[in-house]
């Protein structure tokens, strides 16, 4: 996890699968004195490779959909909208900033493209192995064919 913003200490921290936002910002020292956290949903469970946002503005979004979620990852990026990822020719990396994919599930997504041509629609990303109806469901608004 990357927890970044009004937290006493900014940076890496690793985490066990199943940790909680609240677990990623005790690991960081905790939220600085003052730091408005009404918005911020403690109890949500983090993925690997995802960045936790304490008392900053959302980042701009990227041409390829990206960025930081606000309030400590709270849901997928909001503000200005950005162009979908496409799924049939976005890199790793590009992939690597929709929220719950990490290196793992970009390579998955990758992998599916190459041995079937490319993805003909949004729905067949259910076919990825480690896309499940939720992830689909967060993804969904994110991504093209």
């Amino acid at each position: 996890m990357d927890v970044s913003g009004k937290v006493r200490s900014p940076g890496i921290q690793r985490l066990p699968a199943g940790s909680r936002v609240a677990d990623a910002l005790r690991a960081a020292g905790g939220i600085k004195a003052g730091v408005d956290a009404v918005g911020l949903n403690r109890a949500r469970v983090l993925t690997d490779g995802e960045q936790v946002v304490v008392g900053e503005p959302p980042a701009p979004q990227s041409a390829v959909g990206g960025g930081a979620a606000p309030a400590g990852g709270t849901g997928p990026p909001t503000g200005a909208a950005a162009a979908p990822v496409s799924l049939s020719t976005a890199t790793a990396e590009q992939l690597n900033t929709l929220p719950g994919v990490g290196p793992v599930l970009a390579q998955h997504i990758i992998d599916y493209r190459t041995q079937h041509g490319g993805f003909g629609s949004v729905g067949e990303l259910r076919e990825v192995n480690g896309i499940g109806d939720r992830r689909f469901s967060d993804l969904q608004p994110l991504v093209q064919p």
